[in-house]
C-alpha cells in the first residue's frame, strides 16, 4: 500500500511538472522576438508619419511650370497677385478661369478697354480696379510694375526684350503664345487652359475645356461637311477698317482657321501677302465679291457702315456679301472674340450660323451660351448679357492700339 501511494503521488508531481511548461511555452511563444521587433516598427511608424506627412506638404512653398517658350520658371505655390503685359485676352482668360478677377493686379489698357465694354466688366467688376499704367502699348514701365508686387507675370512669347528685362528684373515672368499653334484657335485656347491648369493647379480645367471644344468643333464639322467647292461660302475678314486702311485675314492668322472650320473659303487665303496685316483695298474686294463679311472689334467700324458707305469714298454696294445683307460685327463676349479666348467654343457656332444658316437652324444658339458658361466654368450669365454679346457697340473698340 505505501508503495502504491508513493507511485501516485510521483504521477500526480509529473503531471503538474508537465502542465506547468506547457503554460510556460505558450506564453513565451506569445511574445517572440520577431513579434516585439514588428510591433516597436510599427509604434515608430505611428508616431513619425503625421510629422512626415506635414514635413513633405510643406516642402516648397514654390511650383514649377513649362511656359510656351518651353521655360521652366518657378511661382509661389499660391499666387496671389497677377500681372498681364501684352496677350490682351489673357485677363478675361485668368478672370473666368477663376471665377474672379481679384487676383489681377495689372493689365494691359487694350485688354480694359475690352472690359469695360463687354461681358468681363459685368460679370467680374473687380477687374475695372486693375492696374493699367505699367504698359503703354508695346512700352513698359518697370518701375510701375514692381510697384504692383506681382507672384507671377504673362507676357507674349514674341515680345522676346519685354520678356528679358522681366527676368532681369528678377520676376517671375511665363510666355504664353497666340502663334505656336499656327492660328489654330481652338487649340491656342486650350493650350492656354492648360497653362492655366498649371499655374493654378486645384483649379485644374484642362479636360473639361478640350472635351468640349471637341464637342463644339466636331458639331460645326459635321454639319457643313460634304458641301461642293463651288457652293462653299467665301468670307471676308475686316480685321481693320477705315478711311485710312483696310486690313483683312491672309493665310496666316485667324480669319483662316474659322474658315477653315466651318468649311468656308478666304476671300484672301490666296494673297501673297498672306500674313496678319494683309493691306487691301476695294478693287481687290471687287474681284473676291465675298458672300460674308466678318467685322472685328479690333476696328469701330459697324455693319451700317458698309450698308450705307459711310469710310472714305468707297462704295460696297456692289459686293454681294452687302447686297444680301450678310454683314456680321464679330461677339465681344469676355474679350474680343476674333482672338483665342474662353468664347471660342461658342463663337465658332455663331459664326457658323452666319455662314450656313440652314445647317444650323435647330440649334439655339443663347441656350449654347447659357449651358457652356455654366457647365464648363460654374458662371451664370443672364439673356441680356448674351444678347449684348452678340450685338457690340462700336466703343468697344476704344483704346486698341496697332
Amino acid at each position: 500500500m505505501k508503495k502504491l501511494l508513493c507511485l501516485l503521488l510521483t504521477l500526480t508531481l509529473l503531471a503538474a511538472a508537465l502542465a506547468g511548461c506547457s503554460s510556460g511555452a505558450k506564453k513565451a511563444a506569445g511574445t517572440t522576438a520577431a513579434e516585439t521587433t514588428a510591433a516597436a516598427a510599427t509604434a515608430t511608424a505611428s508616431e513619425t508619419a503625421a510629422p512626415a506627412a506635414a514635413t513633405d506638404a510643406a516642402a516648397s512653398d514654390t511650383i514649377t511650370v513649362t511656359d510656351h517658350n518651353g521655360d521652366t520658371v518657378t511661382l509661389p505655390r499660391e499666387v496671389k497677385r497677377v500681372v498681364v503685359c501684352d496677350i490682351y485676352p489673357l485677363p478675361s482668360v485668368i478672370s473666368v478661369f477663376l471665377g474672379s478677377a481679384e487676383k489681377l493686379v495689372g493689365i494691359h489698357p487694350v485688354s480694359m478697354s475690352a472690359a469695360k465694354n463687354g461681358l468681363l466688366g459685368q460679370m467680374y467688376p473687380e477687374i475695372l480696379k486693375a492696374d493699367t499704367s505699367f504698359m503703354q502699348g508695346d512700352q513698359l514701365n518697370m518701375e510701375a510694375l514692381l510697384a504692383l508686387k506681382p507672384d507671377v507675370v504673362f507676357y507674349n512669347d514674341t515680345s522676346v526684350k519685354l520678356g528679358a528685362a522681366l527676368k532681369n528684373a528678377g520676376l517671375p515672368a511665363v510666355a504664353v503664345s497666340a502663334t505656336k499653334w499656327k492660328y489654330d484657335i481652338l487649340e491656342t485656347y486650350n493650350q492656354w487652359i492648360d497653362l492655366l491648369s498649371q499655374v493654378f493647379p486645384n483649379q485644374n480645367k484642362s479636360t473639361a475645356v478640350a472635351d468640349y471644344s471637341a464637342k463644339m468643333l466636331k458639331t460645326v464639322q459635321e454639319r457643313t461637311k460634304g458641301i461642293p467647292a463651288a457652293e462653299k461660302k467665301k468670307v471676308l475678314f475686316l480685321f481693320k477698317y477705315d478711311d485710312k486702311q483696310m486690313i483683312t485675314s491672309g493665310r496666316n492668322f485667324f480669319g483662316q482657321n474659322w474658315c477653315d472650320d466651318v468649311n468656308a473659303v478666304n476671300a484672301a487665303g490666296g494673297m501673297e501677302q498672306d500674313n496678319a496685316n494683309a493691306v487691301i483695298n476695294m478693287e481687290q474686294v471687287y474681284e473676291w465679291n465675298p458672300d460674308v463679311i466678318f467685322i472685328t472689334n479690333f476696328t469701330p467700324t459697324q455693319p451700317d457702315d458698309l450698308y450705307n458707305n459711310k469710310i472714305g469714298s468707297d462704295d460696297w454696294s456692289g459686293v454681294r456679301a452687302v447686297q444680301n445683307k450678310q454683314v456680321y460685327k464679330m461677339p465681344l463676349g469676355t474679350y474680343r472674340t476674333y482672338t483665342p479666348g474662353v468664347d471660342t467654343p461658342v463663337t465658332l457656332l455663331w459664326l457658323a450660323q452666319q455662314v450656313y444658316p440652314e445647317k444650323f437652324s435647330d440649334l439655339s444658339l443663347s441656350k449654347t451660351v447659357l449651358d457652356y458658361y455654366k457647365s464648363v466654368y460654374g458662371a451664370t450669365l443672364t439673356d441680356a448679357q448674351v444678347d449684348a454679346m452678340f450685338h457690340p457697340s462700336a466703343s468697344a473698340a476704344s483704346g486698341v492700339q496697332k
